[in-house]
Formats: structure tokens, C-alpha cells, sequence
């Protein structure tokens, strides 16, 4: 447990910049997978501005999504978008062919998913198994304890054949495109970053062994960074 949201931004922050080093003097490049959504975008700053922009080799960095909505990349909701606002536009050396994003704006959502896939296959590095594995992927956990875009209930928890799939989950404001658990489950290292009150009650549930999505990554390294608010309820605070 971390005692801010600043603090898991600084922990987030400077473990992308030791994965991508450790990564980059193995195998000569970082390959990871950005969240969506506004937690990361603390990290995002942390990693445009010294010290630590000057520590990682972006040249050699290639950048995937966990998930995006049914958006163009110019859209208020883009996870692309944020992530070019934030971090990507303010990079030296990091090459444009080496960003991969989901094709939200597709008409047809399964097209997109399936055009991402064919994407993974000549980007992504893959593991024995021959999934892709990426060097880190970053998730989010929302309140109701969906992960990516996997959400409680929907269909997507279940595909094990696929590595990109839509899915249009009831209460959202857009269908989405989505990364499935045999990706997340192939990744070398992924981080977990949960803050605000909000998820206190969604993270003593799951680490009490209830069924929700976030739950469910089974990564060969999963850590969780939690700022004090999302972690009241584990150390005994009322709701």
C-alpha cells in the first residue's frame, strides 16, 4: 500500500522505466501495453519529465492498448488520445510506426478486434506458448471490478481463443475493443495501479476471493499498486 495517488504514479512511473530498461538490454526493445482510463495519468506525467524521460531508450519502446471504446483516436474518450496528450506527443525518439493502437472508429467492432490481432502477431513479441507477451501491461481496476474492458458477466471472460475481442457491456457509454486473459496472462510483468476511495470496497472483495474480472489475471509477476484510499476497507476502516 502506498500512502497517495502521487506516490502509486511515482511507483508506476519508475517501474515502466525498469521494466523498460531490464527489457531493452535482454531482448533490445520494451514492448507494453497502456491502460485506459484517468489513473494513469499521473504516471504519464512523471514519465514526460526528468529524470526519468531520459531513462528509458523510447526509440527502442513499442506501445500497445489494453483496451479502447468505440471512438475515433480525436475523441474525448480515446484511450489513444489520452495517452498521446500526456506522454506519447512529449517523447524523444519514439518512433510513430512503433504506436498500435485499437481501431475504435471501425464500423465493424469485430473487424477491429481481428485487425488488432493480425497487428500483435507482427509487433508483439511471443512467448513459447505463442501468445503474445508483452514486457509490461498496465491495468486499471473500475468499481465494479472490471479490468481492460473485461467486465462482471459479460461474454469476453470466457474467450480463451481469441486475443482481441469486443465487447459492448451493459451500463457503459460505448461498446469497446479488448485485450482477453490468455494476453494479460502471457505478459512478463504486469502492474495493477488502483486508487480513490471509490475501489475500497471493490478490492477488499476481491482479495476476499469474490468473482470479479481483475481477480482473474494470472500473469507470470502481478503487483498492485494502491494508494491508502482504495485500501481503507483492508485495514478495518468503515466504508
Amino acid at each position: 500500500m502506498l500512502p497517495t495517488a502521487d506516490a502509486v504514479a511515482a511507483a508506476a512511473a519508475d517501474g515502466f522505466v525498469a521494466s523498460a530498461r531490464d527489457a531493452v538490454a535482454a531482448r533490445g526493445r520494451f514492448a507494453v501495453a497502456l491502460s485506459g482510463g484517468r489513473t494513469p495519468d499521473g504516471a504519464f506525467a512523471l514519465l514526460r519529465e526528468p529524470p526519468r524521460v531520459d531513462a528509458v531508450a523510447w526509440e527502442s519502446v513499442e506501445v500497445f492498448w489494453t483496451d479502447e471504446r468505440a471512438v475515433g483516436p480525436d475523441d474525448a474518450l480515446s484511450n489513444a488520445r489520452r495517452a498521446h496528450e500526456l506522454l506519447l506527443d512529449h517523447v524523444p525518439g519514439l518512433r510513430p510506426d512503433a504506436i498500435h493502437r485499437m481501431r475504435g472508429e471501425m464500423t465493424d467492432l469485430d473487424a477491429a478486434s481481428r485487425a488488432y490481432e493480425t497487428e500483435l502477431r507482427a509487433f508483439a513479441p511471443l512467448g513459447p506458448s505463442g501468445v503474445p507477451q508483452f514486457d509490461l501491461v498496465w491495468l486499471g481496476m473500475g468499481a465494479d471490478g472490471h479490468t481492460a474492458s473485461l467486465c462482471p458477466n459479460d461474454p469476453s471472460l470466457a474467450v480463451t481463443d481469441r486475443w482481441v475481442v469486443p465487447t459492448w457491456p451493459a451500463g457503459y457509454e460505448t461498446a469497446r475493443l479488448t485485450l482477453t486473459y490468455p494476453v494479460l496472462d502471457g505478459a512478463r510483468e504486469v502492474t495493477f495501479l488502483v486508487t480513490g476511495q471509490e475501489k475500497a470496497a471493490t478490492l477488499s472483495a476481491i482479495v476476499g476471493g469474490v468473482d470479479l474480472p481483475a481477480g482473474h489475471v494470472k500473469a507470470e509477476s502481478v503487483a498492485w499498486l494502491v494508494d491508502a484510499a482504495a485500501a481503507g476497507l483492508l485495514r478495518g476502516e468503515q466504508p
